[in-house]
């Protein structure tokens, strides 16, 4: 899953390079990429590094995209949550169990994308992120639980692709970092990579 995810980042990166050269100037008349939208989206998550573990993540995105020409400026925001989970035993004393999960992330960030035809679209995006990871401690019959929120940033690139009236579906690579532990003076260095896919309504 891993090597299909950076498969995937590098095709995504590739088109973003390759796009210019033979791009021409869109219209607005001719791309309307622009106006709130509302967006579904599920794919691949990936957390942490070579010791890390993966999942499915989900959830949704309302945004607000401008056009000038063939260029796109949007904002959105973001909620997801995520299958990936990491279960270890006899971590601290026999027979134990030591489970950490993904919880919900929250994001909100900008994009900036270019018009490659009538109906498609490239992008790039950054913002910041804010992931919770919900962690349990079972022994016996004593379990303890508890949850963190781990702050950072997200960057990422992709393809919009304009389907029949104001629907319009999308793939999506991005890599997230986390650093910080909000509570304390926590640190931490958490990266995280999805792949997915997206489908959406503009209004």
């Amino acid at each position: 899953m891993r090597k299909f995810a950076l498969s995937a980042a590098a095709g995504t990166i590739a088109l973003g390079l390759a796009a210019p050269a033979f791009a021409q100037d869109v219209p607005v008349e001719a791309a309307p990429f622009t106006g709130p939208r509302i967006e579904a989206i599920a794919g691949y998550d990936h957390v942490g590094g070579e010791n890390g573990f993966d999942g499915v993540v989900y959830g949704g995105q309302l945004g607000y995209d401008a056009q000038v020409g063939g260029v796109i400026l949007g904002v959105e925001g973001e909620i997801t949550g995520t299958t990936a989970k990491s279960d270890d035993n006899n971590v601290f004393a026999s027979n134990d169990r030591f489970r950490v999960k993904g919880g919900r992330d929250l994001y909100a960030g900008a994009r900036l994308g270019y018009a490659i035809s009538p109906v498609a679209m490239i992008y790039a995006k950054a913002g910041y992120t804010n992931q919770r990871i919900d962690s349990r401690y079972s022994l016996g019959t004593v379990t303890v639980r508890d949850k963190d929120d781990a702050e950072g940033y997200r960057l990422g690139a992709g393809m919009e692709y304009k389907m029949s009236g104001n629907a319009y579906v999308k793939a999506e690579y991005r890599y997230s970092n986390y650093t910080n532990i909000d509570r304390g003076d926590i640190n931490i260095d958490l990266d995280r990579h999805q792949v997915l896919a997206g489908v959406g309504m503009r209004f």
